[in-house]
């Protein structure tokens, strides 16, 4: 069938980056646990939080001293883009659920990769398969490998190994492409600044939250 080798080609692309983001989970695992949480936990948070960048953000400040508060409140902002993302799905809803049992467990899997797979395909059937291919693929990696992460982890030491640096790491590795406009490095250098300034006398963990207002740069430009 003609539309045999399309669809091969949407589940080969959902099923090869699922594979490398569990890799990439297999880092907060150990390094979630590295930070004083425990298997359990760490894995609690995969499962129910399910979106990268606020779990690193939560732990990183968990393990630097800070308050849940300030890790609740920067893990927060950094999924808020998951709403932007629900909207730009809104019109495929129907074809990726019909039923409202359907569409609570989309919502789960509404994050950056599905998102942007999804939308690249323009059939809303090829756009249905790579949504759920690629959040159930994801979902299941990802958790698979905090776990796997987090019981190494659990047997090893972070800071002799360098996994310490994970957390730092990671964020870096997810701002990078944003440099690449002139509005990211704006908003990154105003981030950083605001950072710098407040870090010295505001408690562990709200510095990123004071930098996170520097997305009024994309607000104000209509990003």
């Amino acid at each position: 069938m003609r539309g045999d080798p399309e669809i091969r080609r949407v589940v080969v692309s959902s099923l090869t980056l699922s594979g490398a983001v569990g890799v990439f989970a297999l880092s907060f695992g150990v390094a979630s646990v590295g930070a004083g949480a425990s298997v359990w936990q760490t894995c609690a948070l995969s499962l129910f939080v399910f979106t990268g960048a606020s779990q690193f953000s939560a732990m990183s400040v968990i393990g630097a001293g800070g308050s849940m508060l300030a890790a609740y409140g920067g893990a927060v902002l950094l999924a808020i883009r998951n709403m932007v993302y629900g909207l730009a799905l809104s019109p495929s809803a129907r074809s990726l659920g019909k039923s409202l049992p359907h569409r609570l467990l989309a919502a789960q899997f509404v994050i950056d990769e599905t998102t942007a797979l999804a939308l690249a395909e323009s059939s809303p059937r090829f756009r249905k398969i790579a949504f759920w291919t690629t959040g159930i693929g994801l979902f299941s990696f990802w958790n698979l490998g905090t776990l796997i992460g987090a019981l190494a982890g659990s047997a090893i030491d972070p800071q002799k190994f360098g996994l310490d640096i994970a957390f730092p790491a990671a964020f870096v590795a997810m701002l990078r492409p944003h440099l690449g406009t002139k509005l990211g490095r704006q908003t990154a250098m105003l981030g950083g600044a605001l950072c710098l300034l407040s870090i010295s006398f505001v408690p562990v963990g709200v510095p990123i939250l004071i930098a996170a207002t520097a997305i009024v740069l994309g607000v104000r430009n209509g990003r």
